[in-house]
């Protein structure tokens, strides 16, 4: 048995991850900063007919938050204070502007003047004097900053202990969101502004073993790991995501053109309309929302029906199902089930009924692509006779049943469900057996497919 334990633990750590075998034992050299998702589609960009220069002031950190810590705050900012120097490398990566200096304009014109004093003091006044080329000035200017940055919007975990074998898993969200807007320096005028938000995610696993393997033999052994999510990362990503979404929206409005084919303008384009639908469907928590608007549906399930009557050594017995649904309101629904299934225990009772059902059922997230439901309602059962059956048999049962289940939407028409449901008899006769005062229950579990009638809001639009 504690072998067995051990082997549980060795096991639990294996398939951890790879963090766990990649721990830091030595000192490591500088590298270069790593890339993102973003950075690699902002470099595969179609070229611009002609580069926007541009100037940013500052990108700042306008949150205002310092980093938490169990003893309270700290004086060490929540997110990094480099923003613009992220934003300006994000521009010059995506090849389609000029970013220029402004972040320390104060610099570059002192810079300026002692190289004016320097020559004039060593080349006189004469005409022969070298002029300094003009500054380039900026046709657009990128405002902006980080507004936010909320943490622990999810936190959960889960864990077991058997014996002295346990492990556990944590988990915390946090959010960082940035704004980027271009400003037309001719007229003043805001021509986009860009929303882009990034969650930050952190884990920790961890196991342990605590066991007494012989008399006053204590084994006690753990293992874990944290990995946190980068927050200048998710920063630099969010602001490479900006510039890419400035960029595609210039495009559509002929703020700026591509070298390439309108195709490859066009093709950008609807895959940005895509995206931006999709995140319109998603919440807060990344779950896609469609408004649904079929009015019905049909759907067929198989799965597994079991007795709790008077006789022990209950048998699991197949169980098939049809159902149709009407759906009046958002949440409700109206639903009508046949079923055909067998009970069965081990050699006392055997018979095949038809249950007829009807019930309200209601729908908790109406417009997730992950639905639960919860239902109940009066049926009927129908005993099939054979030669097993009493004459005497009863051949018809009226009940209440109730249940909870998944649905889970594959397309529009198209959704895959799990169920469970608890049926309730008013009678004590369906083993042909009266024992106690307890009546006899059903148990039905099953998984099923449902068909959509009717178009959906986003079809219909």
């Amino acid at each position: 048995m504690f072998y067995r334990k051990l082997l549980i633990l060795v096991m639990l750590i294996c398939s951890s991850c790879s963090t766990y075998f990649n721990q830091p034992t030595s000192f490591t050299e500088a590298q270069y900063g790593e890339s993102t998702g973003i950075t690699k589609r902002l470099q595969n960009l179609p070229k611009p007919e002609e580069k926007v220069v541009v100037g940013v002031y500052n990108f700042r950190d306008l949150t205002g938050q310092y980093k938490a810590s169990e003893a309270g705050s700290t004086f060490s900012t929540a997110v990094t204070q480099g923003g613009t120097a992220i934003l300006i490398n994000a521009l010059e990566e995506s090849g389609w502007f000029t970013p220029i200096e402004r972040e320390n304009i104060g610099n570059l014109l002192n810079e300026r003047n002692i190289i004016r004093s320097t020559r004039q003091e060593y080349e006189g006044n004469g005409e022969s004097q070298s002029q300094l080329p003009p500054l380039l000035f900026a046709g657009v200017l990128l405002e902006g900053g980080i507004v936010s940055y909320d943490t622990n919007i999810i936190t959960g975990g889960m864990g077991a202990r058997y014996f002295g074998v346990g492990g556990s898993t944590q988990y915390r969200q946090d959010r960082v969101t940035v704004y980027l807007r271009a400003i037309s320096t001719s007229s003043g005028k805001i021509l986009k502004n860009i929303y882009i938000s990034k969650t930050i995610l952190s884990q920790a696993l961890s196991g342990n073993l605590f066991k007494y393997v012989n008399f006053q033999r204590l084994m006690e052994a753990e293992v874990g790991f944290t990995r946190n999510e980068p927050v200048q990362l998710a920063v630099k990503e969010a602001i490479e995501k900006a510039v890419e979404g400035l960029i595609i929206e210039g495009l559509q409005d002929d703020l700026w053109k591509t070298k390439d084919c309108d195709e490859v303008k066009d093709k950008l384009i609807s895959e940005y309309k895509i995206e931006l639908e999709d995140v319109q469907e998603a919440g807060l928590y990344n779950n896609k929302f469609v408004e649904r608007r079929f009015g019905s549906s049909l759907g067929v399930g198989i799965g597994g029906s079991i007795i709790s009557g008077d006789y022990s050594q209950e048998r699991l017995m197949p169980l098939v199902r049809l159902n149709y649904d009407n759906k009046f309101s958002n949440n409700f629904t109206f639903n009508l089930a046949l079923s055909g299934f067998t009970l069965k225990n081990s050699t006392q009772f055997e018979r095949t009924f038809l249950g007829f059902d009807t019930n309200l059922q209601y729908l908790v997230l109406p417009d997730d692509d992950f639905t639960p439901f919860i239902y109940g309602g009066p049926g009927i059962l129908f005993g099939l006779e054979d030669d097993k059956t009493p004459s005497n048999a009863q051949s018809s049962f009226f009940k209440l049943q109730y249940g909870i289940g998944l649905d889970y939407f594959i397309n529009e028409k198209l959704s895959f469900k799990i169920f469970g449901e608890h049926s309730l008899l008013l009678s004590d006769e369906l083993d042909y057996r009266i024992n106690g005062k307890r009546n006899d229950f059903i148990y039905n579990l099953g998984i099923g497919v449902s068909f959509h009638l009717g178009k959906t809001e986003q079809q219909k639009n």
